[in-house]
């Protein structure tokens, strides 16, 4: 297992802990209970489209929508600044929301729905998912995720295939995205986009229990490309090489928000 995994199995404990579910629900053989830890923070998680490359911080994203906030005074920053509304989704299918526009938005929003539903503990499910939403490209790829969810259950004690531990329920909230249009030759702008997102991440143990240490401020990102009618997960090595890392992201900073950090708000 690797440091970057190691650090992954202490983290998941440590919320464990914290939710105070060790001694309350423990599983089939002797198991913990569950673990709220998908990524460690600052670096890309399943399901993102590779590990980014040292792009150039500070690059505005291009292909975006423009958010700019016209007869305001003052820097904009991603708390003052206008948010990045969600489209709805027309459907779902096969646990992930579908029918998004082929826009910038689109692409936007099929990113954070995915991630927001992404069944990160429950290998099957997650199966189910990635097979719904990568491209037919990615050769490898839907069995390296799955692997991933594997050995992260594994690593705190579970069986390493199964679903969520019962009782325990989580929620991701992504909080603000940053969107690049990958330079790729051949395909127009827009047609490959990478999503950069930070989010929350929250547990409830048995009873109700709130989870005392949630996980803040994580970051992932995604590459997805628009093909079949649909955004679909790419890790393609001639789209993975254009990955653009982004500044951290902070709702009161001016760079941010001219890095292309906008917050989200789903449609009412």
């Amino acid at each position: 297992m690797s440091s970057g995994a190691d650090r992954k199995t202490r983290r998941a404990r440590l919320t464990l802990a914290g939710l105070g579910v060790l001694a309350a629900a423990v599983l089939v053989g002797g198991g913990y209970a569950a673990a709220v830890l998908l990524n460690d923070g600052g670096g890309s998680g399943t399901p993102a489209a590779g590990a980014a490359a040292s792009g150039a911080p500070g690059k505005a994203p291009s292909g975006a929508p423009s958010m700019s906030a016209p007869g305001k005074q003052g820097p904009k920053t991603p708390e003052t600044g206008f948010k990045m509304v969600l489209d709805k989704p027309k459907d779902h299918a096969n646990g992930v929301a579908t029918g998004f526009a082929p826009s910038p938005t689109g692409a936007i929003s099929a990113a954070v729905y995915w991630w927001e539903e992404y069944a990160w503990l429950d290998d099957q499910k997650a199966r189910q998912q990635l097979e719904a939403v990568v491209s037919p490209d990615s050769k490898g790829y839907i069995d390296q995720q799955v692997s991933e969810v594997r050995k992260l259950r594994e690593g705190i004690g579970l069986p390493p295939s199964g679903g969520t531990p019962s009782g325990i329920t989580f929620t991701t909230s992504v909080i603000a995205e940053r969107t690049y249009s990958l330079p790729v030759e051949g395909e127009k702008p827009g047609a490959v986009v990478e999503v950069w997102l930070t989010y929350d991440r929250y547990a409830t143990g048995p009873n109700g229990q709130p989870d005392e240490k949630p996980l803040k401020n994580q970051l992932t990102n995604v590459i997805l490309r628009w093909q079949n009618g649909m955004w679909r997960i790419t890790n393609q090595p001639d789209y993975v090489k254009h990955s653009n890392y982004p500044m951290t992201y902070s709702p009161g900073s001016a760079t941010a928000w001219l890095d292309g950090w906008r917050q989200v708000q789903h449609a009412g």
